[in-house]
């Protein structure tokens, strides 16, 4: 009678065991799909090139960004459905010096010589200085589509606040563009495709007019296919009504 005792208790030990196993595996399912659908996550997250007030490649422009924006820039100018002319410095600049930023452009800008708007937010900063920063125009574009960066314009004139020394310490030696056409210069880096570029040239007086721009390349490429495949969408259901309408 012990032993029987014995086999009895062993067999509800496992049985026991089984109906908790099958009770957790939902559990350890769902556990199993969130760990994949993170490192999916992380795995899409671009890797970070060049910020400006800690606005990155994967910032997405929020009620809060644009806020936390007014406290440091002021207040701002908002455009939507707007052209997106990469152009800087003077015309031919990009096709000389940057020939893959040109040949960008040009898609942005497909056809030639007529006004291509794209959906875009562009916020722009006038009264910076008002902020105690030494900026004299600020011009953030984002995506529509998916709220990221696409370009980053900061003038100022003299570099008073040695923001040319600190990109160098922070992103190393630039390459140098000396410019042919005018009397300026272009001090640049590229990381992971994304480009920043300072342009520098003596106005009337003498006095060094700088331009710093950044250029978010995989996120102005993915505007691009992003509008492809909404304009595709757009020619499908003419296609669609029309053939509807007899």
């Amino acid at each position: 009678m012990p032993v029987i005792g014995h086999r009895k208790s062993k067999a509800g030990k496992i049985v026991a065991g089984i109906i908790l196993f099958i009770i957790l595996l939902p559990a350890l399912w769902a556990c199993a799909d969130r760990q994949e659908e993170g490192q999916d996550s992380s795995a899409a997250v671009k890797a970070e090139t060049f910020t400006f007030f800690d606005l990155g490649i994967n910032t997405r422009l929020t009620k809060k960004v644009r806020k936390e924006l007014g406290n440091k820039l002021g207040s701002d100018a908002i455009e939507r459905r707007s052209i997106m002319d990469l152009e800087i410095n003077y015309k031919g600049f990009l096709a000389q010096y940057f020939p893959d930023l040109n040949a960008l452009n040009q898609k942005l800008n497909f056809p030639a010589g007529e006004r291509v708007d794209h959906s875009t937010v562009k916020l722009m900063y006038r009264y910076a200085r008002k902020k105690n920063v030494p900026f004299d125009y600020v011009e953030l574009v984002f995506s529509n589509f998916t709220n990221t960066p696409l370009l980053f314009k900061i003038n100022f004139t003299e570099d008073e606040a040695g923001i040319v020394q600190t990109l160098q310490s922070k992103y190393g030696p630039p390459q140098t563009v000396d410019w042919e056409e005018e009397n300026g210069q272009s001090l640049y880096w590229m990381k992971m495709a994304d480009y920043l570029i300072v342009s520098r040239r003596p106005d009337q007086f003498g006095i060094l007019e700088h331009q710093i721009v950044i250029y978010f390349v995989k996120n102005l490429e993915q505007l691009i296919a992003a509008e492809k495949n909404e304009q595709k969408e757009k020619i499908l259901e003419r296609t669609q009504s029309g053939k509807k309408a007899f």
